[in-house]
């Protein structure tokens, strides 16, 4: 298993577009980026992270997510999401993560990631497909 220091951290940049962007207030000048979006790319960015320092055939997903969504960032507006490791047991990982726009931060949490062996991954996922 990779050696995964805590400290280690990262950030991306997303600008928001219509694909990402809430469409249900009725009002286009409402539109802003959507919670599920900014959850999915502190996600992306953790896994990020630690994707350089995983051996061959490794890979993280996703076990547990604590954010806040703080603030709203409108269509046409850059975010830059953050993240970086607080904690390593075994194959948890744990990250803070945070997400500001061009204003200010618009939200912050942990979120927790488990290294996998992809092969073995797949192998669980079919037997539960009963294949």
């Amino acid at each position: 298993m990779a050696e995964i220091p805590v400290g280690t951290r990262g950030e991306e940049t997303r600008l928001v577009t219509t694909e990402n962007a809430i469409s249900f207030l009725g009002n286009e000048g409402a539109r802003v980026l959507s919670t599920p979006h900014m959850i999915g790319l502190m996600e992306w960015t953790c896994r990020n992270v630690v994707k350089p320092l995983l051996g061959e055939g490794y890979d993280t997903v996703g076990t547990h997510v604590n954010v806040a969504h703080l603030g709203a960032a409108p269509i046409g507006m850059a975010v830059t999401f953050t993240a970086e490791v607080i904690a390593v047991d075994g194959r948890r990982v744990t990250f803070r993560v945070e997400a500001h726009d061009e204003k200010g931060k618009i939200g912050e949490g942990t979120h927790e990631r488990t290294v996998i062996n992809v092969a073995k991954f797949a192998a669980k996922m079919a037997e539960k497909l009963g294949q």
